[in-house]
C-alpha cells in the first residue's frame, strides 16, 4: 500500500518549455524543459506557473504546465468529487 501524503498536502509540479508547434504539447528541445518547482498546494503552484507564463508572454511557443502530482502518487485518494 502506498503512503498517503501528509492532510493539507496535495503535491503539484510546474514545468514547461517551447513548444515544437503551437496547439502542441510537445516540446522542441527536451533538454531545455524547465523544471519550475514542485508545491505544496494548487493555489502555490498556479502562483509560480502564473508568474512564468507571464514572463514568457512575447514567445508565443512558450507553455508552462501544472500536474497534480498527487493524483499520480496516490490515484485511490482523488480529491475530486467520485460520480
Amino acid at each position: 500500500m502506498a503512503a498517503r501524503p501528509a492532510k493539507g498536502q496535495l503535491l503539484h509540479l510546474v514545468f514547461g518549455g517551447e513548444l515544437s508547434e503551437l496547439g502542441s504539447t510537445e516540446f522542441r528541445d527536451l533538454s531545455k524543459v524547465e523544471v519550475v518547482g514542485i508545491y505544496p498546494n494548487y493555489a502555490t503552484a498556479y502562483a509560480a506557473w502564473k508568474a512564468k507564463a507571464q514572463q514568457t508572454v512575447d514567445n508565443a511557443h512558450m507553455r508552462y504546465f501544472i500536474v497534480h502530482l498527487h493524483r499520480l502518487l496516490d490515484p485511490e485518494s482523488d480529491t475530486r468529487a467520485k460520480a
